[in-house]
């Protein structure tokens, strides 16, 4: 049998050695590859403008703060690029224009004509004739004056169109911008709820891994802190979204990077409903371009009454012969035998019953909404009310009592994460309750017409 012999120096076998050879040409490969990229990247960040920082005065950082925009600043840069108020303030221009079309009198007519004269007879001379003639229509000044008044009626429709689309426009800017703070309240507490949830995870950490508590607290806590995450991101995206949209509203012209300022809590002070109902009759924009559209109607009407007796024609002629000239002023009557404008006056009579209708029916709506709405807007008040000042209080209470008992193992997990549950469940209704507030007044302002008049600037 061989003989095995002890030597200080270990001896290696073969196949062992080529494969500890190969493990170094690796490392020593891998270590090559790691330093090549480490400096292309140091060079790639050297040669970078963006990556390095401003070395001249007035030069601009990379990552500039966001603008921020508070609602009262907001409003003028949306009306100011809105395209359908320009739109609607282009229609009023038109408007204007028709009503100097309704006042253009008719154009005169003038006719020319020329010829011969052939001698048939004894004593007739041979020659030239030519003959002109100048006519006007005078028209029956009932009808001019029914257009002029169509005309600027339409003209303070057209008006009153865009007062409402300029009161909408706010109205629709103010709930978008009350919309994007509930959604960053909503994205603050939920915040506020995740970092709560993870200091409490970790005390349940700490006393699974020391035995205190079971393995099933630690799985509940996890699952609690993942679905505070998720209300967290979702509340945070739609917060964006809100900004998408405002920007959309302004088409596009709002700064790259901004954010809205504001708070939800402002406090809210609204006139009595009697002062809110007068206000609404005398100074919101439906109602008077339903009034205008009434008046529109009533000219058309009285248009349509005169037109069955349209004016008269006068007309002067000549004619020059070789001999003879001859002069004859003419007066032209349109008589209404076949056609008694029967038709138009009936549709323009139904269009003013129709239109008077609509003014009626909107006014006696406008008297329920705001009934709703001054009812909503105390609903909203008693809410936040009770909310503050009771529940609110009463939660974070029963949170830091649970906090409390957990800490001394009176009490489980679950009973700490129900307190918080509570908690958050008052606070978000707490939220709600301020935004619900805020938007009532919106419909409220709306209503009254405080808007209409803004002018973009």
């Amino acid at each position: 049998m061989p003989q095995w012999t002890s030597s200080p120096h270990r001896v290696v076998p073969p196949r062992q050695s080529i494969r500890l050879h190969a493990d170094c040409r690796k490392i020593l490969l891998y270590g090559f590859l790691t330093l090549g990229a480490s400096l292309i990247n140091s060079a790639s960040a050297t040669s970078d403008p963006a990556s390095r920082e401003p070395s001249r005065p007035g030069a601009v950082a990379p990552t500039a703060s966001p603008i921020n925009l508070s609602i009262d600043q907001l409003v003028p840069l949306i009306m100011a690029n809105n395209p359908n108020l320009r739109v609607s303030l282009m229609a009023q221009t038109a408007a204007r224009a028709g009503i100097t079309s309704a006042q253009a009198f008719h154009n005169p007519r003038i006719e020319w004509g020329r010829g011969s004269n052939t001698a048939r007879g004894v004593g007739t001379n041979t020659g030239q004739v030519q003959a002109w003639a100048v006519s006007q229509f005078i028209e029956n000044p009932a009808v001019r004056n029914a257009r002029v008044d169509a005309a600027r009626a339409f003209e303070k429709d057209s008006e009153q169109q865009a007062r409402i689309t300029r009161n909408e426009l706010v109205a629709q800017v103010r709930l978008w911008a009350y919309q994007g703070l509930l959604h960053q309240a909503q994205t603050t507490a939920a915040a506020d709820a995740v970092q709560l949830l993870e200091q409490v995870r970790e005390r349940v950490r700490v006393r699974v891994e020391s035995g205190e508590a079971a393995r099933y607290e630690i799985i509940k806590a996890d699952a609690e802190i993942i679905n505070a995450r998720e209300r967290l991101l979702t509340s945070s995206l739609m917060a964006e979204q809100i900004l998408v949209e405002l920007n959309r509203l302004a088409a596009g012209h709002l700064p790259k990077s901004w954010a809205l300022t504001g708070d939800l809590s402002e406090d809210v002070e609204m006139s009595s409903l009697m002062q809110i109902q007068q206000q609404v009759s005398q100074n919101n924009p439906e109602l008077a371009a339903l009034q205008a559209q009434v008046l529109q109607s009533q000219a058309l009407l009285r248009s349509a009454q005169g037109s069955r007796w349209p004016g008269l024609e006068l007309r002067y002629s000549q004619m020059r012969d070789p001999e003879v000239r001859q002069g004859q002023l003419s007066v032209g009557v349109q008589i209404p035998f076949m056609d008694t404008r029967s038709g138009p006056i009936a549709q323009a009579s139904a269009e003013l019953q129709r239109a008077e209708a609509r003014l009626e029916g909107r006014q006696a709506e406008l008297q329920q909404q705001i009934l709703v709405i001054s009812k909503s807007l105390e609903i909203a008040r008693l809410r936040i009310e009770a909310l503050s000042q009771g529940s609110m209080k009463e939660a974070e209470a029963a949170l830091r009592v649970a906090q409390a008992a957990y800490r001394f193992g009176e009490r489980g997990i679950l009973d700490v994460l129900d307190a918080q549950r509570v908690l958050r469940s008052v606070r978000a209704d707490l939220i709600d309750a301020r935004y619900q507030l805020q938007v009532a007044r919106i419909a409220i302002e709306q209503l009254m017409g405080q808007h209409a008049n803004n002018t973009p600037s």
